[in-house]
């Protein structure tokens, strides 16, 4: 009996072992080892309301020409994206008209919407105009790390900020990050990330969850420590400010073009040991989310243990490490 147990056990660590070789082996064949960043001709302009043309987005490779810019992914969020607007115009006008140095534009990226996203975002562009209100409209949906990216590539700030198009955080908070970011970065040409955290509020909202959520939430929080990032406790909140340096780092060497993408941001950036600082943020959760809790946790959890083991394996490699090396 002993010896069948030791046979059945050795078959079996063989077919593992056999199994594991052959998944890093499909992993280093058919993975790409840098992230093949696709954009169509379209994507290259925005339209100019007042004008009626369409002008060629600058790149993130230029020099910066004004202070702030925002990115805001958008998927069939006509009905969330006025109010998030709103507030976000107000304050940036406010501040712009107070302080004579600070310089902003918002870029809206409309990711492959079918409904009135685009129509909505270009009232604002019409109202504000193309200087300081842009429009990316995606030929085809990208996920939210990729429509995040492909604005960051078409931004002409010394600042980042990338800010979800819900409104659930409070958008004042941005001097919170611009002064962490401050005293990371005192200029564009430093490395330095802010992050907004929700983590301040975590007691209050298992108060509020069901317990399937909260299990779900400990769950995944625990896979983003085991397979990514150990040292920012919410790296899912959508309020993130880099510097240009930073922004041209990581989102050039970004592969996840979906949920986990800021995740992959945040392990990069360990990786590469730049600066972060986690800032406690104002935080209402708002109706309307395209996310299934279980399944969306679900995917996302797979996702890390594959960002993990593409790196781990050399399938995955990080673009700013090529560009040191050359």
């Amino acid at each position: 009996m002993l010896t069948f147990l030791l046979q059945v056990s050795y078959y079996l660590l063989a077919f593992i072992f056999t199994a594991a070789l052959l998944t890093v082996a499909i992993l280093l064949y058919k993975t790409k080892p840098y992230p093949n960043i696709t954009r169509h001709k379209d994507e290259k302009f925005y339209l100019d309301p007042k004008s009626i043309k369409t002008v060629e987005f600058p790149s993130l490779d230029d020099s910066p020409t004004l202070e702030l810019s925002v990115i805001v992914p958008a998927y069939n969020e006509e009905k969330r994206l006025p109010a998030m607007l709103d507030e976000c115009m107000a304050f940036l006008e406010e501040k712009s008209s107070k302080q004579s140095d600070f310089t902003y534009e918002v870029i809206i990226v409309s990711d492959g919407s079918s409904d009135a996203t685009v129509g909505v975002a270009l009232k604002y562009s019409k109202k504000y105009s193309a200087e300081k209100f842009r429009v990316l409209e995606l030929v085809e949906n990208r996920g939210k790390g990729g429509a995040v990216r492909l604005g960051i590539l078409s931004a002409r700030g010394r600042q980042l900020l990338f800010a979800d198009a819900d409104g659930a955080t409070k958008f004042a908070d941005y001097d919170k990050l611009a002064e962490a970011l401050s005293s990371l970065a005192p200029e564009w040409r430093q490395d330095g990330i802010a992050i907004g955290s929700r983590a301040h509020l975590e007691d209050e909202s298992i108060a509020t969850r069901s317990f399937l959520r909260t299990i779900l939430m400990h769950g995944f929080h625990t896979l983003v420590y085991i397979f990514a990032v150990r040292t920012v406790r919410d790296t899912q909140c959508g309020f993130k400010l880099f510097t240009r340096a930073t922004a041209r780092k990581l989102f050039n060497s970004l592969h996840v073009q979906r949920w986990a993408f800021d995740v992959e941001l945040l392990y990069l950036a360990e990786r590469l040991k730049l600066p972060m600082s986690e800032v406690a943020v104002r935080w209402t959760e708002i109706d309307g989310s395209k996310l299934s809790p279980f399944w969306s946790w679900l995917q996302m959890g797979i996702d890390l243990f594959m960002i993990w083991l593409r790196y781990m394996v050399g399938a995955w490699r990080i673009a700013a490490n090529q560009k040191k090396e050359n």
